[in-house]
């Protein structure tokens, strides 16, 4: 008899033997899907869903003119329900060959630690205190939410672990604003959504990829304490 227990024990990653070369940085954001550290993007999901949106937001406004309880609006409810479950479908879809594919090329990714749940509160505030740029908040919001990115970094993470690679996140800080080439900080290198420039050393690049290489460089730095602690306590 051969009886299999999971104790839920994962084996300890040698960080020293890790292919570093196959490290990739992310950046996720609502004009380009991902960008990666190599170069490489994916464009938005929302091309693939906006067609969809276009018939839902027809619909939802037909629906006011019609008749409450009538076929006609229940027939209109279950089109809609049709067509949000057909979004769901194209995102899932969409994520899961893009996760294997990055997955498939890469052995250790790492991406921000983006907290989703702060990221899309409301911006509406209170009435003592009004948010501002509510209209583009909640854009933005419904953006992030549709795209999915909890949904890919789990994606990642399960299909990493399956392979016996790495997927870690680490601090979003300053990801933005730091140039990639000589490492200075400043909200002045990143003056438009879409173009980095740095101030000091005059370095250019889309904002996205500089965003990319310094998450894939925080990768490199974590990976390396990681190596280093093994080594001092293998030398003990």
């Amino acid at each position: 008899m051969s009886v299999l227990c999971d104790l839920g024990l994962k084996p300890e990653i040698d960080y020293k033997k890790l292919d570093i070369n196959s490290l990739v940085g992310i950046d996720m954001g609502v004009k380009r899907f991902a960008t990666l550290s190599t170069g490489e993007f994916f464009e938005d999901l929302q091309v693939l869903l906006k067609p969809i949106d276009e018939k839902i937001i027809k619909l939802q406004k037909r629906i006011k003119h019609k008749v409450k309880g009538s076929k006609r609006l229940k027939k209109a409810y279950k089109t809609i329900a049709k067509l949000q479950k057909k979004k769901a479908d194209i995102r899932r879809d969409f994520i899961q060959k893009l996760s294997t594919q990055i997955v498939n090329n890469h052995d250790i990714v790492i991406v921000e630690d983006l907290k989703i749940t702060n990221m899309t509160k409301s911006a509406k505030g209170t009435v003592e205190e009004p948010g501002k740029n509510v209209k583009q908040k909640s854009g933005l919001n419904r953006a992030i939410l549709s795209e999915g990115w909890a949904y890919f970094f789990k994606c990642l993470e399960y299909k990493l672990e399956n392979k016996g690679g790495v997927f870690k996140k680490v601090s979003p800080k300053h990801t933005s604003q730091k140039c990639s080439c000589c490492g200075h900080i400043s909200k002045d290198n990143r003056k438009t959504q879409a173009n980095f420039k740095c101030v000091k050393c005059g370095y250019e690049n889309n904002a996205d990829e500089n965003a990319s290489v310094n998450i894939a460089q925080a990768g490199h730095a974590w990976i390396a304490r990681l190596a280093n602690k093994q080594e001092a306590k293998a030398s003990k």
